[in-house]
């Protein structure tokens, strides 16, 4: 990732994560937050000049790059979770990496004009349809490293172990590309992947169902020695609840539990259908949760019980997953308006508090601790929404938080910076020209 030399930004309106503050001066030098100054009326000689508000870079926790191809064309008539998959499979089986990487560059570049800094990339498109390795076995996973770099975000690549169809199932056709046949294998591959300035590698358990019991701690124990964070999809399904009950006698929580997946460095993704046992599993061990609302809603998958588990301990974070909608500010509203809807009472959560889950808390879960605020010695990350467009107007600037939760969307961002450079500049990417165009000509290209 290029690394500015020093530079000073004056941003009009900033989040500082206890409230928000007027006329802050943030000095960055090495690509990190060197010096931050508030109660500065104006932008002093050579400093660039944000007007907004800004925020710490968003950080979006569980992404699958390749499903914004599904975007618009898995709404007609009805289904569920399981029919939707057909059609994503269908996508999945077409990628090689040059098409991967055009696709994904785009996708990200869709996130940095969002104020997305940084991405958790749950990556299991490993290997050629039929399962056949590349001669580079991790061609696909270099790709998305590429691509993100390319549209100037931070990425944590979860190379992620899919080995199986379901308990005792050996993988379908369209899985076979997913599958390195058992867990040693997977390590063997992924341990050959090198961190970058912009890339952390992490690895992810696709599943209970995707991944034999006997092998999780294979997964478990890899993350454990690099010290790398470790997110697995859970409790998605009641039916993957059942299956499990079935074949093993137990939740897959517990399942998790009994083989040492679960821990402080874990991420638990959806966490939608949880018994309470499971929930006090989940915060008593530290594990956290990654909501993704808006595809939770859009895959009719239900409403997990976040609060029970921050009370329990469980930290939370957010996602966009599916990319059916690439907008942080509107994953935290509706985890909140969620609960909203489900108990008939308001504020479960105050604004500081979905803004942390998008920011701080997400850049934990993706080993990115020193990112997501704006203080000195952070990465330089941030993002600044207008507050004069038809959604902002009218709010007041102090109750920053409050503007950016419930009044704005990923429309209203007019500047991004990663690394102390501009990456969105008055709402145009400078690094990838005319997204909108790369998207549909990636899009168009895998469903020609």
């Amino acid at each position: 990732m290029h690394v500015t030399g020093a530079h000073t930004y004056w941003l009009e309106h900033a989040w500082l994560g206890t409230g928000t503050e007027a006329g802050v001066l943030v000095e960055v030098a090495g690509g990190r937050i060197t010096g931050v100054r508030t109660g500065v009326p104006a932008p002093p000689p050579g400093a660039e000049a944000l007007r907004g508000l800004t925020l710490p870079g968003l950080a979006n926790a569980h992404s699958h790059a390749f499903h914004r191809a599904l975007r618009g064309t898995v709404q007609v008539g009805s289904g569920t979770f399981w029919t939707w998959r057909e059609t994503m499979y269908d996508v999945a089986g077409k990628l090689t990496p040059d098409s991967y990487f055009t696709l994904a560059r785009a996708v990200y570049a869709e996130m940095a004009l969002a104020g997305i800094t940084a991405v958790g990339e749950f990556h299991y498109l490993h290997h050629a349809p039929g399962g056949t390795p590349y001669a580079d076995p991790n061609a696909m996973g270099e790709a998305l490293a590429a691509a993100a770099a390319e549209a100037g975000v931070r990425i944590t690549l979860l190379d992620t172990a899919y080995l199986s169809a379901g308990f005792g199932q050996p993988p379908e056709a369209p899985q076979l590309r997913f599958s390195d046949g058992d867990a040693d294998a997977w390590a063997t591959r992924c341990s050959v992947l090198k961190e970058q300035d912009h890339l952390r590698i992490g690895a992810a358990i696709h599943s209970v169902r995707a991944v034999p019991a006997d092998q999780l701690a294979t997964v478990a124990r890899w993350a454990e020695e690099r010290r790398a964070p470790l997110h697995v999809h859970l409790s998605e399904q009641t039916a993957e609840n059942d299956a499990c009950l079935a074949a093993h006698g137990r939740t897959p929580t517990r399942l998790l539990a009994d083989h040492g997946v679960l821990g402080p460095r874990t991420t638990g993704v959806h966490n939608t259908h949880l018994t309470d046992d499971d929930i006090t599993l989940i915060g008593d061990s530290g594990t956290g949760t990654c909501m993704c609302p808006t595809t939770e809603r859009d895959l009719a998958d239900g409403t997990g019980p976040a609060p029970a588990l921050q009370r329990a301990g469980s930290p939370l974070c957010l996602g966009s997953d599916s990319h059916a909608v690439i907008d942080l500010l509107e994953e935290a509203r509706a985890m909140e308006l969620n609960e909203r809807l489900r108990t008939r009472t308001r504020g479960h959560w105050t604004a500081a508090a979905l803004l942390r889950a998008a920011s701080a808390d997400g850049h934990a879960a993706l080993g990115w601790a020193d990112a997501g605020t704006l203080t000195t010695g952070a990465l330089a990350d941030f993002t600044t929404l207008a507050l004069d467009s038809v959604r902002t107007a009218g709010t007041r600037p102090e109750l920053g938080a409050e503007t950016a939760v419930f009044a704005a969307t990923a429309a209203d961002v007019r500047h991004t910076v990663v690394g102390g450079r501009q990456i969105v500049r008055d709402g145009a990417h400078t690094l990838v020209p005319d997204v909108p165009h790369a998207l549909a000509r990636a899009v168009a290209a895998l469903h020609a």
